[in-house]
């Protein structure tokens, strides 16, 4: 299943190649974002630091093979080489023991991210059926999370050859301190908030 997601991590990038929203943010949101808050620095603006994707797949403790389907997914949608995890105790009522592969998980950062994120607000997102916006899940330090109860709003997935449907969970992770400077700078990229929740 891993040979799947070569083509993706093969593509070169020209040189000099700079994500259209890593531009937007030297050019634009830095600017827009020193303003809300008065920052006396750009130092002090806040940033994107990574992009966590996690896939739990409670089949994997009867068959791993679920799992490293999961993970080929995974591998696919980010254009990067997913992670099994694996559980860290036994935990009877779950028939889980320490060891075995529960799911998987990606980190993206750099150009990887950037271009991520950007598909994900262009065209994953609005592949969702009433979609009205995203919740605000902060963290309460300047990081969100956000979860997709279905992959194959991805389209890189073909719900004919994998008909598994598994939730996907979304962190980013910021340098903001607040969890308004993390809303903003994440609203400033693009991410579709609900109106309701400002």
């Amino acid at each position: 299943m891993a040979k799947n997601n070569k083509p993706a991590e093969a593509q070169a990038l020209p040189a000099g190649y700079v994500p259209a929203l890593k531009k937007a943010y030297k050019e634009q949101i830095v600017d827009n974002l020193m303003k809300q808050f008065s920052y006396t620095t750009v130092m002090q603006v806040p940033r994107l630091v990574k992009i966590t994707l996690n896939e739990g797949v409670g089949q994997g403790t009867q068959d791993k093979k679920v799992v490293e389907e999961a993970a080929a997914e995974l591998s696919l949608i980010t254009g990067q080489k997913a992670l099994i995890t694996y559980s860290r105790k036994d935990i009877s009522n779950f028939k889980l023991r320490k060891g075995m592969p529960v799911g998987t998980k990606v980190t993206l950062r750099g150009v990887k991210m950037y271009e991520f994120l950007e598909k994900l607000i262009r065209v994953t997102l609005p592949r969702i059926r009433d979609f009205d916006g995203i919740a605000e899940n902060m963290d309460g330090r300047g990081n969100y999370t956000l979860g997709l109860k279905e992959q194959i709003i991805f389209p890189e997935i073909d719900i004919d050859k994998n008909p598994r449907i598994h939730g996907v969970e979304i962190t980013f992770v910021t340098t903001a301190n607040t969890d308004e400077e993390c809303h903003a700078l994440l609203a400033e990229f693009g991410l579709p908030f609900k109106k309701h929740n400002k």
